[in-house]
Parts: C-alpha cells; structure tokens; sequence
C-alpha cells in the first residue's frame, strides 16, 4: 500500500494519518511535541469549525485544536 505524504491541513475529516514530521517554529514545535505530535503517531481530523479554522484532531486518545497555518507546516503520512 502505498502512503502519500500531505499537510495535516489536507488530510480529510476522519481518515487516520501518521506524523513524518512537524516543521513549525521552534515555539510552537515544542508546545506540539509536549502534546503528543511526534513522528509515527496516528492522528485524525474530527472537526472542523465553521470558519475552517482551527480543525480538532484526535491524538492519543486526546482531542486538541490547531490553527490551519501550523498544521500545513505539518507532515503526514496519508494512508
């Protein structure tokens, strides 16, 4: 099966995505990774606001917002 790699910005509502790497600055990668973004970990989209931005995403077991512009700095593993 073959993975394309996308923006967490992309990746449609409910479908499972794995973190390759997270490319935001180093305040905002810190505050991520203390979150449980780290490479290899499933992610999915859940919810997106009315404006489009931010959308929630479930990450281990935890569901966490994030702005659309740090999430398109965001790498993932499309499945």
């Amino acid at each position: 099966m073959k993975s394309d790699v996308i923006n967490l910005s992309n990746l449609p509502l409910n479908k499972n995505g794995i973190i390759k790497n997270v490319k935001c600055n180093e305040d905002i990668k810190r505050r991520l990774l203390d979150l449980g973004l780290v490479k290899g970990t499933n992610i999915i989209p859940v919810l997106v606001s009315p404006s489009k931005d931010p959308r929630a995403f479930e990450v281990r077991g935890s569901i966490i917002a994030i702005r659309k512009e740090d999430a398109e700095k965001i790498e993932i593993l499309n499945q």
